[in-house]
Parts: C-alpha cells; structure tokens; sequence
C-alpha cells in the first residue's frame, strides 16, 4: 500500500515542483500561522499545498485513522521538494533552457487538462437507469462474467494457411498437434496461454469468445497474422446489478468525457487556421485532408466499418491475452 501511494503522490510532486521553480522568484504575500505546515530554511509551505496533493492523488479519500498519517507523508514529500528547489534556484537550474522548457510544458499541459476537465464537468453525468441499461445490453461483463483460460498460438499472415489451421480446428486437433504441423511446415510461431476475467478482454474481441465451450476455438485474420485461439477452461464469475451499477456509471462517465474532449478539440481545430511550416508542411496537409474525410468514414461512436480496422483491434485483444 505504501508503494501504490508513492506511485501516486510523486508524478504531482514532480509537476509541483516545475511550478514551483517558475513561482519561487516571485514574493507571495504573507501566510497566516494557521495556514502555514512548515518553514524551510527561508521557504513555506502551506496546508493548501498539502490539501492539494491530497486531492489529486485520491489520497484524500483514506480512513479517518489512516488521515493524519498520509498527511505526514506529504508535507516530509514536500519538505523534500522545497530543499530540492532551493538547491536548483541556488545553482540557477531555474535559467536552464531544458528546465524552462519543462516549466513551460508542465504549465501546457496542465492549462489544457483544466480546459477539457471544465468541458466535461459542464456535461450531464450517466444516470442510473442508463447504467442498469449498459448492464442489460452486456450480459458477459456482469450476469454472465466468465474467467476464461485461453490457449492460443499466432503465425504471421501466410497465404493458404488460414483454410487448413480452420480444418484442424474445427476437427478437434489439439493445440499440440497444430504446433507440430506448423513445424512441420517450417512456419515460426509463438505459442502459451493465460486466464484473463471479461473485463481484461477488449470489448471488439469479447463477444466471439464468450460463447465458446470449453474445447472450442477461435480463427481470426489479421492484415499481419493469423491467430488460433482455443479455450481451455472457464469459471463462471457474475457480477449482481447493484455492485455493477457505480462502475458502470464511472465508466460511461470516462466514456462521455473521454468522446467531448474529443469533439471539442476537433471544433477548435476546425475553427482555427493552423498552418503546418518547413518540413512538417506536407504532413500537416495529409493530416487535414484526412481528418476532413474521417467523419464520413466512421462516425463518432459508432461501429468500426473497415475491416483491416477490426483486424487491428482483433490483433490487439489477442495481444492483451499474452
């Protein structure tokens, strides 16, 4: 636990940090005793920088008992980072052309994310009845959650092998025997298996593999290789409705936010004049023409209508089970 929140609390503190280096020239008016947590050296820091790391780390959320501790933790992570800035500023790192470029992009990154965050929170949240909906339409994710033990082996892409390897497997060949006939052939491959619950499978991939038996398999094509799938062995693990329900509405919140952002970048690229310069001229203008036709294509939230574009996918769910 004490690593996952380490994990947590240090990319904030790295991006504190390079705020930190642009702000510290600058003289901040005088704290009131209450707010301040500790003096370093001629530094402060406050209990709102404190509170603040909290928050985006969702450390905040911790146990009553467990509060004041996590509390400590930050403010001695803190301390670290003002001795570590007051070294930097002493050796005028804060003037060094990568550090100002870092500064700069921290400050980017951060005015972009707020944008997109107020975007979203404008948005109306999923309510229960839609989320009793998604639970309804996707019985493989909760009522009918499987842990699935999958085999499989994948070759690249070779003509006239798709037909036979289909044969063998629809006829019961073991997994074994295939990969000896591929030796056989003098055809390389990569072989294992592994257990992965529904939810650790891709949505595009799941529902060709939920109603296998045990002993079924799976052939898919993609545009560089073929793919045999067999199921070894399944348990059945469901999820009721009510523990599913502020999942479900966290993720079709994520999903929501996730598809605005989206929209919304691709309105402001449409209504400003971009003008892509020296070697990226050509690039810009490919990318235009194609961002100008992808509406047309595949629609914003809808199915995927290429085939080599559920290839793609297949091949990548297949690569989330290794």
């Amino acid at each position: 636990m004490q690593v996952i929140r380490q994990k947590l609390i240090f990319p904030t503190l790295f991006v504190s940090l390079a705020l930190g280096l642009a702000a510290c020239n600058s003289k901040e008016a005088e704290k009131p005793a209450s707010q301040i947590a500790a003096k370093v050296n001629s530094g402060e820091i406050s209990v709102h920088q404190i509170n603040y790391i909290l928050s985006r780390t969702g450390a905040g959320a911790s146990t009553p008992e467990m509060a004041p501790k996590m509390r400590r933790e930050v403010l001695d992570r803190l301390v670290d980072q003002e001795l570590a800035v007051e070294q930097a500023i002493e050796r005028k790192l804060d003037r060094s052309p990568d550090v100002l470029m870092s500064i700069e992009n921290a400050r980017r990154e951060i005015l972009a994310r707020a944008y997109v965050e107020q975007v979203a929170a404008a948005m109306d949240k999923p309510t229960v009845d839609e989320a009793k909906k998604y639970y309804a339409e996707h019985p493989q994710l909760f009522a009918e959650r499987r842990i699935y033990n999958i085999q499989e082996i994948v070759l690249p892409a070779t003509p006239g092998i798709a037909d036979e390897l289909r044969e063998m497997l629809n006829g019961g060949k073991s997994m074994e025997d295939i990969a000896n006939w591929l030796k056989g052939k003098d055809i390389k491959f990569a072989g294992g298996s592994a257990a992965r619950s529904a939810e650790q499978i891709p949505l595009e991939l799941l529902p060709k593999i939920h109603p296998l038996k045990v002993g079924q398999g799976l052939l898919m094509e993609g545009p560089q290789s073929i793919t045999v799938m067999r199921l070894a062995a399944s348990q059945s693990v469901p999820i009721s409705e009510d523990a599913a329900l502020p999942r479900i509405q966290q993720f079709l919140g994520n999903q929501r936010t996730a598809e605005a952002a989206k929209q919304e970048i691709k309105s402001l690229k449409a209504k400003a004049k971009i003008t892509y310069m020296g070697e990226f001229a050509d690039a810009g203008g490919s990318a235009t023409s194609q961002a100008a036709v992808a509406p047309a294509a595949a629609p914003a939230a809808g199915p995927v209508a290429s085939k080599s574009a559920v290839d793609i996918n297949v091949e990548k769910g297949v690569a989330g089970l290794k």
